[in-house]
């Protein structure tokens, strides 16, 4: 009976062939993942910033906090849409837009100026590690294919006879 309680053994459990399949996630690409995070810190600042302009009365209300909420929109459109190229053309448009909303108020000239050269950096950066890594996984599929009729070795010298 002792036996019975200290055994690993577990009972097997019946498959339940009717449950959901298992979601895999997409792998997220490093430029994907980079401009992802310097469009959510810019959200934070364009927010704050459009609260501070309606606080100190810089601009009327319907414009700092208009378009303040229609610029933190779009971020938060382009933030969703990093997966596809127009999240990218959207998150251009978003640096256009703080920078020029610098002819309203000189201080965004600064915040546009950093979080462009931030998303730039982000952008070449994040690509260039993007295709190191596509190049360096074709490599290693081309080299673990049998099929493939490259190969990695050096040719081999012939002796000549002297």
């Amino acid at each position: 009976m002792e036996d019975d309680l200290v055994s690993d053994e577990r009972p097997e459990q019946p498959v339940d062939e009717s449950a959901a399949p298992v979601r895999v996630r997409r792998q997220r690409t490093v430029r994907e993942t980079l401009g992802s995070i310097v469009l959510g810190f810019e959200l934070i600042v364009v927010f704050l910033g459009a609260l501070v302009l309606f606080g100190l009365k810089s601009l009327p209300a319907t414009v700092a906090l208009g378009g303040g909420a229609a610029l933190v929109v779009l971020i938060a459109v382009a933030v969703a849409l990093l997966r596809n190229p127009v999240g990218f053309v959207i998150g251009w448009a978003v640096q256009v837009i703080v920078i020029a909303a610098g002819l309203l108020v000189p201080a965004f000239f600064i915040v546009g100026a950093i979080f462009t050269a931030m998303w730039t950096y982000c952008m070449i950066v994040g690509g260039r590690l993007d295709r190191n890594d596509r190049l360096a996984r074709e490599a290693g599929a081309a080299a673990s294919d049998p099929q493939n009729p490259t190969t990695t070795e050096a040719p081999r010298e012939t002796e000549k006879p002297e």
